[in-house]
């Protein structure tokens, strides 16, 4: 199973929903089953860390992140099986530029009983409890993904 997460500059929330993905998928020990990646849609971070805000928080919870950030691209389109976005910005920038991919992209939180149809804010702009918020309903929606994906396979 290959998931993409995608967020405007690929530097604070999809980056943390790629890290927090394979944490969960880890441990029901099916990390040999997925490939999981993190994008943006939008070019002004390439190549750059995550923001110094999320690795930061993403550390006080225990869970490390590397990651390089990079813009989506038509061949993710090819070949990943669920894009998942964080919110409805998202989801209209990455259906409106590939169409064609409109039965693969979700917002993040579609499969969640938890959060249903949840929208990520971004905390660019923020404060620590914005970065915490972001890393508790994605770490709630991604533990819930991996459960939901260990049960379609």
């Amino acid at each position: 199973m290959k998931l993409l997460f995608v967020c405007l500059g690929n530097i604070c929330r999809s980056p943390l929903a790629e890290a927090l993905m394979k944490f969960h998928v880890q441990n029901l020990e099916l990390s040999d089953s997925f490939f999981i990646d993190s994008c943006g849609t939008g070019n002004w971070h390439q190549g750059e860390s995550p923001d110094k805000r999320t690795l930061d928080n993403a550390l006080k919870n225990g869970l490390d992140i590397t990651h390089k950030a990079r813009q989506i691209k038509s061949e993710d389109i090819a070949v990943f099986d669920y894009i998942f976005v964080m919110d409805n910005h998202n989801l209209t920038s990455v259906l409106s530029t590939y169409p064609q991919a409109k039965d693969k992209i979700f917002l993040v939180s579609h499969f969640s009983k938890v959060h249903p149809n949840a929208i990520i804010p971004d905390p660019y702009y923020g404060e620590e409890e914005d970065f915490q918020l972001v890393f508790d309903l994605l770490n709630s929606i991604t533990k819930e993904l991996a459960i939901y994906f260990k049960h379609q396979q």
